[in-house]
């Protein structure tokens, strides 16, 4: 059988591929439980792709209590050897504002009380991998050549901040991300990047900009109607650039 090529991990608003022929479901268990899922195997321009929505299918997961290891390790288990993380955010930066699509080169990590390490266990062996680079820049720059190749517009670096969560962040909370740096936020992006890295998944992120952050842009009040619209038509691109990345 033909070797997957590609894993992408879906986040909130984007909770299938429609475009995979020949889906086949499988359901993994991993040595660090059950993952968000099943995992859905089909044909995307003639390449293997795996999918999993990051949130479960039917977004019943909030962003605090996902198994990301599990996640990882089941996509690791059915042979993806490299993962398309696609994680809907907020805008923070002036280039970042709503339906622009954006892949990041730098996070920082302001979660808490999440399992961040696949050295939890008793006895598991202690990895201090380096993350000074948190997504794969051999992987990042596909995703960019992908989207010159397909016209899909994406801006090339920035900042993601990985919030807690669920709730969305205060004015105050946004300007001292700016202040520190940050050009998107979001919830999901963190432990998921190290526990890549500490798996050797090539791992990179597509973030989707949902919406303004708190105090950016026209100040409105953020509603989830807007989220999914601006998803949805950011997403538009997302097959083809996918079925590209996925060739190479």
């Amino acid at each position: 059988m033909q070797p997957i090529a590609l894993a992408v991990i879906g986040g909130t608003g984007v909770y299938n591929l429609a475009t995979l022929d020949d889906v086949q479901t499988h359901q993994v268990e991993t040595r660090f439980g059950t993952p968000s899922g099943p995992i859905r195997v089909g044909s995307l321009l003639g390449h293997r792709v795996a999918f999993l929505a990051r949130h479960g299918e039917g977004h019943s997961l909030p962003p605090h209590k996902i198994n990301y290891r599990a996640n990882l390790a089941a996509l690791q288990q059915i042979g993806a050897p490299r993962v398309l993380a696609l994680n809907t955010v907020g805008g923070i930066g002036d280039a970042f504002g709503p339906r622009v699509l954006a892949c990041p080169d730098q996070i920082i990590d302001y979660t808490w009380g999440r399992i961040s390490t696949v050295c939890e266990e008793a006895g598991s062996e202690v990895l201090h991998v380096d993350f000074g680079h948190p997504y794969t820049p051999m992987l990042r720059s596909k995703i960019l050549a992908a989207a010159k190749v397909t016209g899909v517009t994406v801006h090339d670096g920035g900042c993601y901040a990985a919030t807690q969560g669920p709730r969305l962040e205060t004015i105050a909370e946004i300007a001292r991300l700016r202040r520190d740096g940050c050009d998107l936020v979001g919830m999901t992006g963190m432990p998921e990047a190290a526990l890549a890295r500490e798996l050797g998944l090539d791992y990179a992120c597509l973030a989707i900009v949902a919406n303004w952050a708190a105090g950016c842009g026209d100040g409105e009040e953020i509603t989830m109607a807007e989220v999914l619209s601006n998803v949805q038509a950011a997403s538009n691109g997302l097959p083809e650039l996918i079925g590209e990345l996925a060739r190479g």
